[in-house]
């Protein structure tokens, strides 16, 4: 009985994702309406210049943002976990963790007022300030990650035990040789998980993007949403299947590595 509960879960959870990868090799024009195997709607996703340019841009923000986010969420998640009660902990923490449980909504909403006071505050000094573009997506998604990545971080580092950095200590490394070479090996699974975690959230959002862009920061889940708008076309199911084969390489190769590493380590 729970394997059956088990398989109709699986069942119901991937039947639309490999429903629609398979429609992405039917040759008719209608997305939903088998016509015969066709690699045509790759074809056109390849030559869709305009669907090129917003995917390469959102790699570029996800990857700015994901890193951005580590460095910034590695730092507060540091703070929090070993840094002890200070002032302003709480206020730190609470900020740190807002966008965990906020609407996109209202973080979408809530930066773009912040973007426009700040374009016109430059306005005001410097008489020019810049668009909303590109830029403006990738710190929205800084904000965003950066959340996720002081959680795990934190988390990672409340289950590290401290007579390991104490030890160094005692044995004459000072905090940067300490930090370097036993506390950043330690958490650099978890700094990983974060920077994945962060780039997945900013590749997949549209709400908060939508917000706080211009006409010159379409990114692909805005294009793809925009289209969709105007009805499905099988470019849109060529373009989830490619995520897919591109989600499956990834992690195939992850659990490959993570194999070879037990198998040395045992």
């Amino acid at each position: 009985m729970k394997r059956l509960g088990l398989a109709f879960g699986l069942l119901f959870l991937w039947a639309p994702i490999l429903l629609m990868v398979v429609y992405a090799f039917s040759a008719d024009r209608i997305p939903f309406q088998w016509g015969g195997f066709s690699l045509r709607w790759f074809a056109a996703l390849a030559a869709n210049e305009r669907m090129r340019e917003a995917a390469l841009l959102s790699l570029r923000i996800a990857a700015g943002a994901a890193t951005l986010a580590t460095l910034l969420g590695g730092l507060a998640g540091w703070a929090l976990a070993r840094f002890g009660p200070f002032r302003g902990r709480a206020l730190l923490g609470a900020l740190a963790g807002a966008p965990l449980v906020l609407p996109e909504v209202v973080t979408g909403l809530s930066l773009l007022l912040l973007f426009v006071l700040g374009q016109g505050a430059a306005e005001a000094v410097f008489g020019w300030a810049p668009g909303r573009g590109a830029a403006t997506i990738l710190l929205a998604h800084v904000t965003i990650g950066l959340a996720y990545v002081a959680v795990v971080v934190q988390a990672r580092l409340a289950a590290l035990d401290p007579s390991l950095e104490e030890a160094a200590a005692d044995l004459g490394a000072g905090p940067f040789t300490t930090f370097r070479t036993v506390t950043l090996p330690l958490i650099a699974p978890s700094l990983a998980a974060g920077w994945l975690l962060a780039f997945t959230l900013s590749l997949d959002d549209v709400v908060v993007a939508s917000f706080v862009s211009g006409p010159a920061g379409t990114t692909l889940p805005m294009l793809v949403f925009s289209a969709l708008k105007i009805g499905l076309t099988p470019e849109v199911n060529a373009l989830a299947a490619l995520f897919l084969a591109l989600a499956a390489l990834f992690v195939g190769a992850a659990g490959l590595f993570l194999a070879r590493r037990a198998n040395g380590a045992g």
